[in-house]
């Protein structure tokens, strides 16, 4: 993980606050909106360049391990989120589809740093995740479909589109370069140019994502600025009751301390970048969706790193008897 990676709510924040001064400029506030989706699937494009299609199958090779996070991620998480967003958001429908694309979308890449804070599995950390990744592409649509079909909000055909145009082209793209470098003789210099290039890009991409994003609708956030508070409750309740199910699953499946880590990181974590991308893309003319999908890592990424710490003091603890 690239140095820049590490600074994922710094330049997060930086991004929003830019966005918000550069939004005061009507030239720019008129045009910042074609940005979004450039960057954000130049930010995939990346994601993906680092995942080879073979990690699906390393990815099976933990069984418990593989059926209890799935079963939390994709079964457990999306109707929480769904019973968190109706008892807290309910009346606000928008801030409830980004709320539940956010909470279905397990973390794909930074979530390993905490993984490896926390003395943590990140071998095993890193062999679900393309996994994961392919999952919550499949399924996304599924779980809005399935919650939200008759609120009148959910275009389907632009919601299919919108996957088809941020995730399938950029997960194509990368593959098709993946296969045309490695089986040729420019094998080097993907490993340790094109690769090295595009991971500490991401985080660039995704903050230049974010600046145009609240560039182009930063009257709307400071138009609506209780989405901040709003969106606090559900979140921190869904963080805690997800930490406390990893830590009992870990502990009746026999799990050591570096694996039952790794179940809570990959529980716990969130991918913004994908919901966030493909509400860009299916919701453009709802921003408050991608507007939920911004503040929760704000909230989320300080969670955890306490819980990391939460985790160090219960290793301390075993270490000591």
């Amino acid at each position: 993980m690239s140095l820049l990676n590490k600074f994922h709510t710094l330049i997060i924040l930086v991004a929003v606050l830019l966005g918000l001064l550069l939004t005061q400029i009507p030239l720019v506030e008129a045009h910042a909106a074609s940005f979004i989706i450039p960057f954000l699937m130049l930010m995939l494009y990346g994601l993906f360049l680092a995942m080879p299609l073979r990690g699906l199958k390393q990815g099976f090779l933990h069984k418990r391990f593989v059926t209890i996070s799935l079963l939390i991620n994709f079964v457990w998480t999306p109707l929480l989120a769904y019973l968190l967003g109706y008892l807290f958001l309910s009346d606000q429908q928008a801030l409830w589809i980004g709320f539940v694309m956010l909470m279905v979308t397990p973390c794909t890449d930074w979530y390993i740093i905490f993984t490896g804070i926390s003395k943590g599995n990140t071998v095993l950390a890193a062999a679900i995740l393309p996994l994961n990744l392919l999952l919550q592409v499949v399924l996304l649509p599924v779980y809005l479909l399935l919650f939200f079909n008759q609120t009148g909000m959910l275009p389907i055909e632009a919601l299919l589109e919108g996957i088809l145009l941020v995730i399938a082209v950029p997960f194509g793209l990368a593959q098709a370069t993946r296969f045309f470098m490695l089986s040729s003789r420019r094998q080097t210099m993907f490993q340790d140019r094109l690769l090295p290039f595009f991971e500490s890009m991401q985080i660039v991409f995704l903050g230049l994502a974010i600046t145009a994003m609240f560039a182009s609708e930063g009257k709307l956030l400071l138009g609506n600025l209780e989405v901040l508070y709003v969106m606090l409750i559900p979140l921190l309740i869904f963080f805690i009751i997800n930490f406390v199910l990893s830590r009992l699953a870990g502990r009746w499946a026999g799990f050591s301390y570096a694996d039952s880590v790794s179940l809570s990181l990959t529980t716990l974590a969130r991918n913004s970048p994908v919901s966030l991308a493909i509400a860009v893309a299916a919701f453009p003319d709802t921003p408050l969706i991608a507007l939920a999908l911004i503040v929760g890592p704000l909230v989320e990424l300080p969670v955890l790193g306490l819980f990391s710490q939460a985790l160090l003091l219960f290793r301390r603890k075993l270490v000591s008897k």
